[in-house]
């Protein structure tokens, strides 16, 4: 039987990203929407790759013979203690806009001066094999906090994560910029690459 990759996501865009990335392994890669794994997951992890293994584990125990995936992500700011962090989706409320959360932290970094602002985004991304092992990769992308949000591409705290070298935020960038420097496409990669030694690709 032809190994699959299951992603524990529901997420389309997500997924398109991942199959750009993966597309080397040769294997399918499916939604858990798509494997008809569906599961109520309860993220209570302390740690961005706890969280990962926790959705990789919970779909893992429905799909005993695929390698399932999970990523978990989010924005963590120095200067709040590195908040919101892995609350990062649910800071303000699950159902807050990110018009609202973005925002809120405008509001909290106001007159902290630039060196103080640094920031970044971490993706974790965890692998559960059909013999219980798991394989976790973390990311970041550095940068800091803008002065007001700027651009209309990219979503959640896209607008105001300010990258110096690129002098612009992730929302201003083009979606191949993003991916290349992003977090999730550089544990995607760093994931892509440790599969590839473990299956021998």
């Amino acid at each position: 039987m032809k190994k699959r990759i299951v992603f524990a996501t529901g997420n389309e865009n997500k997924m398109k990203e991942i199959r750009m990335i993966l597309a080397d392994l040769g294997m399918e890669i499916l939604s858990m929407k798509e494997a008809g794994a569906e599961t109520e997951i309860v993220e209570d992890g302390m740690s961005f790759e706890e969280n990962a293994e926790i959705k990789a584990r919970a779909v893992a125990r429905i799909l005993t013979s695929d390698i399932v995936l999970a990523d978990d992500s989010g924005l963590e700011i120095d200067y709040l203690d590195k908040a919101p962090g892995i609350y990062s989706a649910r800071f303000a409320g699950e159902d807050t806009s990110y018009d609202i959360k973005n925002r809120i932290l405008l509001d909290r970094l106001e007159g902290v001066p630039d060196e103080e602002r640094t920031a970044r985004f971490v993706c974790a991304v965890a692998a559960v094999f059909p013999d219980g092992t798991v394989s976790t990769v973390r990311k970041t992308i550095e940068g800091r906090i803008a002065h007001e949000a700027a651009g209309e591409n990219g979503f959640g705290y896209d607008p105001i994560f300010y990258v110096p070298q690129y002098g612009c935020t992730t929302a201003e960038m083009t979606p191949e910029q993003k991916n290349e420097l992003s977090h999730r496409g550089k544990a995607l990669r760093a994931m892509r690459d440790m599969l590839k030694e473990k299956l021998g690709v």
